[in-house]
């Protein structure tokens, strides 16, 4: 393979990295090092009062600033709980008269972005600021490319900091080195997932794994991805939820079941969406959408309270209140409400009109349910900031929900909106297999008139049904989008560690 273009620093390093090795400096040693503190515990820990307690130390870090004041190096580390400065004293490093050490690694080996360990105490400077006076330097990583240049103020603000997405999302590594923020992001993510478990278990739910790989790609309307699976010598695809193989279980006998499924629907990527993605989908037996939507209400409110001490969560100019309880409306009133149609007793012909009238472009081979869904999204979604729940939605939008109680024509089911997006989507699930193989097969004249969204038959569930479910509610959280909203985050790119993109292409 042809060695890329190096730019003048690579070339540097590279040199510095052959100096080294010639010197008898092994600048990738074997892993061990027995870190024994962090930047953040011995900033905020260290008194006159606790100093005793601060006197064998051993960390280490990746270099961000270097001060060279000749025979004294002032250096500021990065590990993984923040910054940390180390007092460098040649005379110290190298008490006796060889100093070669000083000259061969501190003086002209060391660059921004190297790894390095250091042992010694710690002690506050002339200017107030708690540091590490070092007493030995330990070379853990030779860095052969630069970071980006960042400027930080006295006390390690980023004021300057680098915000190419082409960069960050590719070079997420640096991203998360250079861009101290980042982290936290991903941090109150793992939190986030976190708390939902610890909610569902303490409830008595079990958390399970179902297939990625599925014969036929069911539990949602989306475009699939295709492979192929060479041992059986069919396609498989990837799968676009897990909802059929999580009714399952219940059929089995599980009163309660959860996953954190990873998803892939073979369709746009913008700030909201991503071709992969993670949704929390859980059923729970004889359970209805009334009792999922307090569920719900409660979960989101431990989250809030959890990531941020209060359930006024600030997202961009606004504050989503997380407080139960939350509104509720039906899809039809929310469109009546935001356009003055009522499309409740419309059909498909009437719904185009609606369409024209209100410009909204829509394809000729889509149904009923697609098209109010097309209604709603254009003009009503948008308008729902504070968390509500759109309910009772036409049967047509819903293949795979029980008919609604009281309310003929519609089913029941609701979708949380907050910030004009949805985040959740529930149902009163349908049990009666007769019914589902008709809204099977009436999405499959859908399909065949073009709708590559619609559902394939599955016959391997229906026949699980054929046994008898035990009546159960559903519900999927899309939990990249509510990680955007409780990390502040404007793209779902940024709470992604490595969103897709288009392949890169290498000098």
């Amino acid at each position: 393979m042809s060695q890329p273009h190096l730019s003048e620093q690579e070339l540097i390093r590279r040199e510095k990295l052959e100096k080294l090795q010639a010197a008898g400096i092994n600048p990738y040693p074997a892993p061990l090092y027995p870190v024994t503190h962090f930047s953040t515990d011995i900033r905020e820990q260290y008194t006159e009062e606790t100093k005793d307690q601060f006197t064998h130390l051993c960390v280490a870090g990746r270099i961000m600033s270097i001060n060279d004041k000749g025979k004294v190096f002032f250096i500021k580390i990065q590990d993984s709980k923040g910054i940390i400065q180390l007092y460098v004293k040649r005379d110290d490093l190298c008490p006796d008269e060889d100093k070669s050490f000083w000259d061969t690694v501190v003086k002209h080996g060391l660059d921004l972005g190297d790894i390095i360990g250091v042992t010694g105490y710690a002690f506050i400077t002339k200017t107030g600021e708690t540091s590490i006076h070092t007493q030995t330097l330990t070379l853990l990583t030779k860095s052969l490319k630069p970071l980006p240049v960042i400027k930080r103020d006295e006390e390690g603000n980023v004021f300057d900091a680098v915000t190419d997405p082409e960069f960050r999302y590719r070079q997420r590594y640096a991203d998360l080195i250079i861009n101290p923020d980042v982290k936290d992001v991903f941090v109150k993510r793992t939190r986030l997932i976190n708390t939902i478990r610890e909610f569902l278990n303490a409830k008595g739910a079990l958390e399970v794994d179902t297939p990625v790989l599925q014969a036929i790609p069911g539990g949602a309307a989306a475009r699939p991805f295709v492979t192929h699976h060479n041992a059986l010598d069919v396609p498989f695809y990837l799968r676009i939820a897990n909802e059929l193989y999580l009714k399952r279980l219940i059929v089995g006998g599980f009163d309660w079941v959860y996953e954190f499924s990873r998803n892939f629907r073979n369709e746009g990527m913008d700030r909201t969406h991503n071709p992969e993605f993670t949704v929390l989908e859980w059923y729970t037996a004889y359970k209805d959408y009334l009792w999922m939507m307090e569920t719900t209400e409660q979960l989101f409110e431990k989250i809030a309270m959890t990531l941020h001490g209060t359930t006024d969560v600030p997202l961009g100019d606004k504050i989503i209140n997380f407080k139960a309880p939350y509104k509720r409306i039906s899809i039809h009133d929310a469109i009546k409400e935001n356009t003055g149609i009522d499309v409740s007793e419309m059909e498909e012909e009437g719904l185009r009109e609606v369409c024209k009238k209100l410009s909204i472009d829509v394809p000729g081979n889509i149904g009923k349910g697609k098209l109010i869904d097309e209604i709603f999204g254009a003009t009503s979604e948008h308008t729902f900031i504070q968390p509500t729940f759109i309910i009772d939605y036409p049967v047509e939008m819903s293949p795979l929900t029980k008919k609604h109680r009281s309310k003929p024509g519609l089913v029941e089911r609701f979708e949380l909106m907050i910030n004009g997006k949805e985040i959740a989507n529930a149902y009163s699930e349908l049990n009666d297999p007769i019914d589902q193989r008709e809204r099977f097969e009436e999405q499959v004249k859908l399909m065949e008139r073009g709708d590559d969204e619609a559902m394939f038959i599955d016959h391997d569930f229906l026949r699980s049904l054929e046994y008898g479910m035990p009546p159960c509610s559903g519900i999927g959280i899309g939990i990249d989008r509510l990680c955007m909203m409780m990390t502040n985050q404007v793209s779902i790119q940024d709470v992604l560690l490595f969103p897709q993109m288009r392949p890169e292409k290498m000098d």
